[in-house]
Formats: structure tokens, sequence, C-alpha cells
């Protein structure tokens, strides 16, 4: 396994009424993140949240390409992002214990904190698709160029790690700065991580390791 420190490049937040950033996603222009009962769109060049949908959300986000996804306690919620209008619910799978969401391969992949397991869920109707083992408590969930990442937190220690989807494997670890923690965490396409800073009320960038470092690994 690949070991080194995370480069944070840029630290967005905290941000007025916000005590805390839950869930993390990426439409291809805008950061969306929970933080309770808003959902926010934040510019990510300017800093600045730009819209904020009456959307309850306290763990994980997603995007589909269209839509938004939301955990709500022991809810899925599919969103309108241009309205806000809930469209759909999927039960979650752990029943109020998720934490991170992402969407890839035309599925929801939910991770669950203290069970240390990230679910691939049916997003129509809930059902789980493959369950993947952790040793770390598992917070967001983000897929980039076909590869699984995840983010960890316990205590004071958390790290973004990219895991094999079919053993569960560890490859890869980013180790963020001590009281660093990771709650949310999507990608960006490319070589940056947004990573929601849990009740910091921030959301951090962090610099994904190039391929070219890795290719040895």
């Amino acid at each position: 396994m690949k070991q080194s420190q995370a480069k944070i490049d840029r630290v967005y937040g905290p941000f007025d009424g916000i005590d805390a950033v839950h869930g993390v996603s990426y439409d291809g222009q805008r950061i969306w993140f929970a933080a309770g009962e808003r959902l926010n769109a934040l510019d990510p060049s300017s800093g600045e949240i730009v819209r904020s949908l009456e959307v309850t959300g306290d763990a994980g986000t997603a995007f589909d390409g269209e839509h938004l996804f939301q955990i709500a306690e022991n809810r899925i919620q599919k969103i309108d992002p241009q309205t806000g209008t809930l469209l759909a619910t999927i039960p979650a799978p752990g029943k109020g214990g998720d934490s991170g969401l992402a969407w890839a391969e035309g599925a929801l992949w939910v991770g669950q904190y203290r069970d240390r397991k990230i679910y691939q869920v049916d997003p129509g109707n809930g059902d789980i698709l493959r369950t993947i083992e952790s040793d770390r408590f598992v917070t967001g969930v983000t897929w980039v160029e076909g590869e699984l990442w995840h983010g960890t937190w316990e205590g004071d220690e958390s790290d973004i790690r990219r895991i094999d989807p079919r053993s569960g494997e560890v490859l890869e670890s980013l180790t963020m700065p001590a009281g660093a923690g990771v709650s949310g965490l999507e990608s960006d396409g490319g070589e940056r991580f947004f990573c929601g800073g849990g009740g910091s009320g921030t959301i951090r960038t962090v610099r994904r390791v190039s391929q070219v470092s890795t290719a040895n690994n």
C-alpha cells in the first residue's frame, strides 16, 4: 500500500449560519454540501454559496448527472437540483447509520460509518447489490477514473483511501493533518478531492496523487 500525506490546496468556509458540513458532491460546476436543514451550492472559484435548497441532509450527498441524492436519517432522497423538489425516496441500507454517498456505474454507493462497510445500492428500490468491508470507520465515498475512494475518521485521525472494490484491500492512503477530519468526500473528476470538514464547518480541497506516482505500486 502506498501512503503519503494529504496536500490541502484550499479551505472554503466556515460559512455564516452553518455549524457542520456533512455530505459533499460536485455537479461539474458547483460543490454541493449538506448542512442539516439545507443543501448548499458553492462556487469553487469564488468560494461563495450561490444557491440553497430546503432539503434535510445529515450525511452523504451524490449527483448522477441530472439529480441530487441526499441521505436524511433512514432514507435516501432523490432531488431536482433546480427546484429542490423531492422526486423519490428509497430506504437507506444502514437504517440511520449511513454516512457517505456516491453515484457510479448506475448505482448508489453508501458508506456505513460504524459498521465499516460500503454498500452498492439499487437506486430504484434500495436493494443492496454488493457489500465491501473496511477496517476503519467509513465517512465519505467517491469514484474517480474507475477507482473507489473513501474517507475515514476516528478520533483525531483521518485519511482518504483508495480500495479494491472487490476485496476491500487498501491500495493507497492519503493521511490528513491531525484534527482535519473528512466527513463528506467527492472528486472533481480530475486531481482534486472536496472533503467535508464536519464540525469545522469547512470544505477542504485535497490534491489526489497522480497516476504517474502510483504506477509502481
